[in-house]
């Protein structure tokens, strides 16, 4: 009660500590977090840990997670009492104290945006800082099990959704812009997916002399340079799953345009599900 209330000497103080008196669980089992996310900022070059990390048998992941949560309970609590309701209109938060503890270690450590794009943007400037160059592919550098090629890529065809900030760090930090037209994949139209899948239709047909296609069958289109877009796989084959596009078709029959529905008339399409035969 002496330590509580503040009266008890320095000296005393200092004495019984050196002989493992613990004053506060909560202040120590925050000490105790704290050893272990400097120990992984050393080694990870951030305090940015996934959710799941844990750092000498620390849950430090875990433990990072609630300490976010907290400093933004404490943050949303300054700007309620900056609005004039009472100071106890939230409960917990973060101290200042303890939130410069963890400033110390790394001052990005509790983003307004999610941490895992925080740590994607802190791992890529650390590969800079190494003599490395901005991955710009899926798979080309993986660092800490991030895909940096594959965050670049994504913020750049993302660019109108990301918040200003995180425009001005890639900007300013990575010298990265959004993507061009021309680096955007091919948006293919209904149009696009029926001739597609006609091909298909009409391939099967010239192969097999019918259109009685297996529910589960696939039919591989070889591309002869255009028309397949973003479709196209290895080998320049394209893989359409024509079982279940006939099937599908057959269902919305009445639907369909008057020249759609010709177009499969020509290649013997029986569009009642009775008659189709479509196993073999």
């Amino acid at each position: 009660m002496d330590y509580r209330a503040g009266t008890l000497a320095p000296e005393r103080v200092k004495a019984l500590e050196e002989l493992g008196v613990v004053w506060s669980h909560r202040d120590h089992a925050f000490e105790e977090g704290l050893a272990a996310a400097r120990r992984w900022a050393s080694e990870h070059g951030h305090f940015l840990p996934p959710a799941h990390a844990v750092w000498d048998g620390y849950p430090v992941g875990t433990w990072a997670k609630n300490l976010r949560t907290a400093a933004r309970l404490a943050d949303a609590r300054a700007e309620q009492l900056e609005a004039g309701l009472p100071d106890d209109a939230f409960a917990g938060g973060l101290s200042q104290e303890r939130r410069e503890a963890l400033d110390e270690i790394d001052p990005g450590w509790s983003p307004v945006w999610d941490a895992g794009w925080q740590r994607c943007l802190r791992l890529v400037q650390n590969h800079l800082a190494q003599g490395g160059s901005v991955p710009w592919e899926a798979g080309e550098v993986v660092v800490q099990g991030e895909d940096l090629g594959r965050w670049v890529k994504g913020c750049r065809l993302g660019w109108d959704a990301l918040q200003p900030a995180q425009q001005w760090l890639l900007e300013n930090a990575l010298g990265l812009g959004p993507a061009g037209e021309d680096e955007r994949p091919v948006q293919r139209t209904q149009d696009d997916k029926w001739m597609l899948n006609l091909a298909a239709a009409r391939q099967f047909h010239a192969r097999e002399g019918h259109l009685r296609v297996p529910r589960k069958h696939e039919e591989q289109l070889v591309s002869d340079g255009g028309g397949f877009g973003a479709q196209v796989g290895a080998g320049g084959v394209v893989v359409v799953k024509l079982g279940t596009w006939i099937d599908n078709v057959r269902k919305r029959a009445g639907k369909l345009p008057e020249q759609r529905r010709a177009e499969l008339d020509q290649l013997g399409m029986q569009w009642a599900a009775g008659t189709a035969g479509r196993s073999r």
